[in-house]
């Protein structure tokens, strides 16, 4: 998921050979693009007979497998179908991977470490004797790493990418967003008769729709997209190992399939991957839930919240230490703990009176100022102009202007000196801090309800991945180390809409409250009333079956840019 989703990148890749050529829109396929985005959504209508090439632009929520047993669920007052994972379901792996010899994981960044190591784990529990091959660009430094993981050149199982890709059954494209920009021709043309392409993150298809391309027609493409970044499903994988499985939940697509077997390939890599539950989208419905996800409260937005606060506590009086505690680290350590567990009504549920009354202060005036920018990064994504920005980003990035850190400022200094001496077990629940956070997490779900999303997916890019995979991270290392060293595509986004809901807050809901503007009863009781608290306690049933550990021992190496 080179995700925030993909989320702990770490490595950039190679962005100095994007050509000039992959920057260039033509004005007739922006039109398009944009006219499309914009027309009435088709995205989660039944889905019809499929046409020679299924192409999967609609979603039923309900599907099928012979493979792997299904399951309804209910989430709030919607079904769908999922699979739960286990490591009770590998001997089924045999089956899915029908056909398939050789799987490319290809790059070297969040993503690819985990699941090229999860799969071949996988695999060898089982007694299966798939090849799980790195693929890297000549000259990598990244060739070392692999090899301190057990993949090697001499047993061919590391290699120059698109040696590997004209080899592989299966092409794991995890290499950045804008390398994929950059080299997607390349790689189209490597693969072999029959090969299906493989991709964690929707990024690629939005990339085409803005330039008016499509993937080629004669091969299956089909996604798996892990709900949190890399690390996090390697350690959840290995920590797991003794109570059937754990890992992070996977979203699951298939855009075409010409076999007619890419669903149960995509059901048998999450399972592989170690996910406790796959459920179904479209890759044009995860690339907008995702990049739009990663700027609001899964990275941008806790990092504009914890910015702004910070300023108003010691405003108010605090210590710097204090202030940074009683926001960011009342949202790490406190807050989300009760949402991975218990749901997000919880956090409200479990103040006193007078607790409750400073929530409601802080949720009502901060609702529609959050839900005003993520509005308007909904659009900005479905549009195609977010993925134009991180492109061409990439491309000053690659030149005169590489990114810079953003932990060398004040609130993060005072952070690293609150997580030296921390009590984990007295880490307070600040109700103001509470209210701000959990309305900007409301107003994310409500506007990807909204626009359609089903319920399994909203609570997984709004809240699963913020509780279950970021947060525990950034309690761990800090908001800013997140910002630092995720994706590049998450990066640029955090960065750029961080300051917009740092600013909103500051003018319009903390003034507000200053002001003495009376609560609002109707937001309060909607939010009390609101249906995804019974899907996100559902998928609380289906969380890993173990809690991540940031510090225990891992195969992971969580490489930190300098």
């Amino acid at each position: 998921h080179e995700r925030a989703k993909g989320k702990l990148s770490l490595q950039f890749f190679c962005l100095s050979k994007i050509q000039a050529n992959t920057m260039k829109f033509s004005v007739a396929a922006l039109l398009i693009a944009s006219a499309s985005a914009f027309a009435p959504s088709s995205t989660f209508m039944p889905r019809t007979a499929a046409p020679a090439i299924a192409k999967s632009s609609a979603l039923s929520m309900a599907f099928e497998s012979t493979i792997f047993k299904t399951e309804e669920v209910t989430f709030a007052d919607t079904k769908e179908t999922i699979v739960k994972g286990g490591r009770d379901l590998f001997p089924l792996l045999p089956k899915a991977f029908e056909g398939i010899e050789k799987i490319g994981v290809i790059g070297w960044g969040s993503q690819a470490p985990a699941q090229a190591q999860n799969l071949r784990d996988s695999f060898t529990e089982v007694g299966m004797d798939i090849k799980v091959t790195i693929g890297l660009r000549s000259g990598s430094s990244s060739f070392e790493e692999a090899k301190g993981c057990g993949f090697s050149e001499e047993d061919g199982t590391l290699g120059e990418m698109f040696d590997v890709i004209k080899e592989s059954d299966l092409v794991m494209l995890l290499i950045s967003d804008a390398a994929q920009a950059a080299l997607y021709k390349e790689v189209f043309a490597a693969m072999k008769p029959g090969a299906t392409l493989g991709l964690s993150h929707g990024f690629l298809l939005g990339y085409l729709d803005s330039i008016g391309e499509g993937f080629p027609e004669d091969m299956d493409v089909i996604a798996v997209c892990p709900k949190g970044m890399g690390p996090s499903v390697r350690r959840l994988y290995e920590q797991g190992k003794e109570v059937n499985g754990a890992g992070i939940n996977a979203s699951f697509g298939v855009h075409q399939n010409v076999s007619g077997k890419a669903s149960e390939l995509a059901l048998g890599w999450g399972v592989a991957l170690g996910s406790p539950f796959m459920f179904e989208t479209t890759l044009r419905s995860e690339y907008k839930s995702d990049i739009y996800g990663e700027r609001g409260i899964l990275l941008g937005a806790v990092h504009g919240i914890v910015e702004s606060l910070y300023r108003r506590y010691q405003r108010q009086g605090m210590t710097a230490e204090q202030a940074f505690t009683e926001s960011c680290e009342s949202i790490t350590g406190n807050i989300v703990k009760t949402i991975s567990t218990q749901g997000i009504k919880a956090v409200y549920d479990e103040l006193n009176d007078d607790d409750k009354a400073i929530f409601q202060q802080a949720y009502s005036a901060s609702y529609m100022p959050a839900k005003e920018i993520l509005q308007e990064i909904y659009d900005e994504v479905a549009s195609g102009n977010e993925i134009r920005t991180v492109i061409m980003h990439g491309k000053r990035a690659a030149g005169d202007f590489p990114v810079g850190k953003i932990d060398g400022t004040d609130t993060w200094k005072v952070g690293e000196k609150v997580r030296a001496n921390r009590d984990e077990d007295n880490i307070p629940l600040n109700p103001f801090t509470a209210g701000v956070y959990i309305a900007t997490m409301m107003a994310q779900c409500d506007v990807l309800l909204e626009a359609g999303h089903p319920y399994s997916e909203v609570v997984n890019e709004s809240v699963i991945e913020a509780v279950d995979s970021l947060c525990p991270y950034m309690h761990y290392r800090g908001v800013a180390f997140m910002v630092d060293n995720c994706s590049f595509t998450a990066k640029t986004g955090s960065r750029k809409w961080a300051p917009r809901f740092d600013y909103i807050l500051e003018q319009l809901a903390y003034t507000a409250v200053d002001n003495g503007k009376a609560v609002n009863e109707d937001l309060i009781k909607a939010f009390e009333e609101h249906k995804v608290h019974d899907a996100v306690t559902e998928c609380c049933k289906l969380r890993p079956s173990v809690d991540i550990s940031c510090n225990a021992e891992t195969s992971t190496k969580e490489i930190v840019i300098e």
